[in-house]
């Protein structure tokens, strides 16, 4: 079977596997582990801040961001489809008290004009403005990526309100490899980053939240108040630096590998991608016409060796990643021109 449904599918690489094994270990939560210390030290100089902390999912780490930024009645600003927003269970407003104020961008990107008026007024019937959120690469726009010039634009724009920046970055190591603009360019746009080693890099497990040194030592206050203090994690952060080693660059093939898919769904006409161009590796199309729902597509993918999310009612995804080969992407791309048959 050919699994498209989401880049957090694959299996440790043989060579993933050997580094867990021969990892050194402590105990995380006293500090003592010395192979996630590495990690957390090696990820935060990558993206030029202080210090960073290992957390289980990258959904963790944007809460826990939200909440070193955020006290109660504060707002974060971000777009409409993002992830925290739509994907992460409300935990803005359950875990930390803090609303979530969407802005509609065109495929998932904002501009500084979209911030226009949007700070509230220091006045006891309103939320307190404190925080931007931006995801790079989006998810659910179709892995589009922002320009380094809009968000330094958005960043001037919050610094000049006292509004704090975070990325949700967890796909930014496909933002790097198809812009060629560097983690610490991208990380200096922003007060706080998170970054997912789960996804493109194919570890089996990890996030971490990355910032100044006093943010990260609030942040590993929430951490544990979250439940994600975790012991011999080191095992968990070898697989992570050798992704760092090892599944950076071969991202290129991933998105080479979406353009093969990309180009069978505009081969149908009751397909329609959404957005019609594909940058990174994620492939997002309607199903329209006489194809009928998302969930009938996946049916008649899954019985022809393929499988993708079906997101909606008319929505598909397809995603490439580290365990599907270019052959593989040949053969799912024809079953897809086959559902015009």
């Amino acid at each position: 079977m050919i699994d498209l449904r989401s880049d957090t599918v694959t299996k440790p690489t043989p060579g993933m596997i050997a580094a867990m094994t021969a990892a050194t270990v402590g105990d995380d939560v006293f500090g003592e582990d010395p192979t996630v210390n590495e990690l957390e030290r090696r990820t935060a100089a990558l993206f030029g801040h202080e210090a960073g902390l290992f957390v289980p999912s990258g959904t963790m780490s944007n809460q826990i961001a939200v909440r070193v930024h955020c006290r109660p009645q504060d707002e974060v600003l971000l777009e409409t489809t993002s992830h925290i927003y739509l994907w992460e269970a409300g935990g803005a407003a359950a875990l930390s008290g803090v609303t979530c104020r969407t802005l509609d961008g065109r495929n998932g990107l904002l501009g500084e004009g979209d911030f226009a008026g949007k700070v509230r007024p220091d006045d006891v019937h309103a939320v307190r403005t404190r925080l931007v959120s931006l995801e790079n690469t989006h998810n659910r726009a179709g892995g589009t990526v922002y320009s380094p010039e809009a968000v330094i634009s958005i960043s001037k724009w919050a610094r000049q309100h006292g509004i704090a920046m975070h990325l949700d970055g967890a796909r930014i190591w496909n933002a790097i490899v198809a812009t060629g603009v560097p983690a610490k360019t991208w990380g200096g746009m922003f007060d706080t980053v998170s970054v997912c080693f789960s996804k493109g890099l194919g570890t089996p497990v990890g996030s971490a939240l990355l910032g100044p040194k006093d943010l990260i030592k609030q942040a590993r206050r929430y951490r544990k108040l979250f439940g994600g203090g975790m012991r011999q994690a080191g095992f968990l952060a070898a697989a992570c630096l050798y992704a760092l080693d090892h599944h950076i660059d071969r991202l290129a093939e991933d998105h080479a590998n979406a353009q093969i898919l990309a180009a069978a769904v505009r081969d149908v006409p009751d397909l329609t991608l959404t957005p019609d161009t594909v940058e990174t590796n994620l492939v997002w199309f309607e199903v329209g016409g006489k194809l009928g729902t998302a969930r009938a597509v996946a049916d008649r993918l899954k019985a022809a060796g393929v499988l993708v999310a079906a997101l909606g009612e008319k929505v598909v995804r397809m995603v490439t990643h580290l365990d599907v080969t270019r052959d593989q992407c040949e053969t799912a791309a024809a079953a897809v021109r086959a559902l015009a048959k």
